[in-house]
């Protein structure tokens, strides 16, 4: 592979004839956890949801740039198309944006100025928003399932690693994690997670992570070395778990070229 490497888009990321298409419901929300901090976000229901069971979730940070059926990721495509194949349960997905804090409005477009203390901090305070704040307004107008092994939650970036974060604190809650790019650097500290993990005992976890050989180098770490000791941590202590290499950069190409299959590994029937 090269940096030149392109990545092609399977039939699984497009519309396909007569496959049924979920609902996406907008959202806005002010949170008392993150004291001030404004977001929108979106709901994504597939069209085999019926209420008469709990539905499976999974929960995206950086939402917008997963929910865009024209972008990178093209989720609510694959979602429809792989729940309709038997390849993932009926899934709620929940797309939230990072927060921001002051007098703007909350347009759907804006700074974010609260996604690094939102991401990037190594705490239970996020899990926390999810379960006491998002899952209750949401769960309120569908019916989701508290189980956590039907529980997902994933992100790019900054937005990776905070997923790992709420599955980390909360194996209760979640325990099936997409990463994409993870920034498990020391930009609050999460260079430590490797060593965490290999010290720590093991959670119920179900782990897939993305990069690329391209990916940032900066003053606070090598991305793509971070994630290779995230992956080599979580093979040493007997994780389930996936690393999947490319040569892109600090991009969602390459995750997003993969989603379905990523999905698919993810939502597998247990060992």
């Amino acid at each position: 592979m090269t940096s030149e490497t392109v990545y092609e888009y399977g039939p699984d990321s497009q519309r396909q004839d007569g496959t049924p298409q979920g609902e996406i419901h907008h959202f806005q929300h002010a949170s008392t956890i993150f004291p001030g901090a404004q977001r929108d976000y979106w709901v994504y229901v597939p069209q085999q949801y019926d209420g008469s069971t709990p539905a499976a979730v999974m929960v995206f940070q950086d939402g917008k740039r997963y929910l865009d059926a024209d972008g990178l990721f093209r989720t609510p495509i694959v979602f429809d198309n792989l729940i309709h194949a038997q390849a993932m349960p009926v899934t709620v997905g929940i797309f939230l944006n990072p927060g921001h804090v002051g007098e703007a409005p909350v347009p759907d477009r804006r700074p974010f100025n609260n996604r690094s203390a939102e991401y990037d901090t190594l705490s239970d305070q996020y899990a926390r928003f999810l379960l006491e704040e998002i899952l209750p307004e949401v769960g309120a107008r569908w019916k989701l399932t508290d189980d956590p092994e039907q529980r997902a939650i994933g992100g790019l970036s900054s937005g990776a690693i905070c997923a790992f974060t709420v599955a980390w604190e909360r194996p209760d809650a979640f325990r099936k994690v997409l990463s994409h790019i993870g920034s498990y650097t020391d930009i609050r500290g999460g260079h430590v997670y490797p060593s965490r993990i290999r010290k720590e005992t093991p959670r119920p976890l179900r782990v897939f992570l993305q990069d690329g050989e391209a990916d940032l180098d900066n003053m606070h770490g090598n991305w793509w070395l971070a994630n290779l000791q995230m992956a080599a941590a979580l093979k040493y202590r007997g994780y389930d778990y996936h690393f999947v290499g490319g040569s892109g950069a600090h991009d969602g190409k390459h995750g997003g070229a993969i989603l379905p299959d990523s999905l698919r590994w993810l939502w597998r029937a247990s060992p």
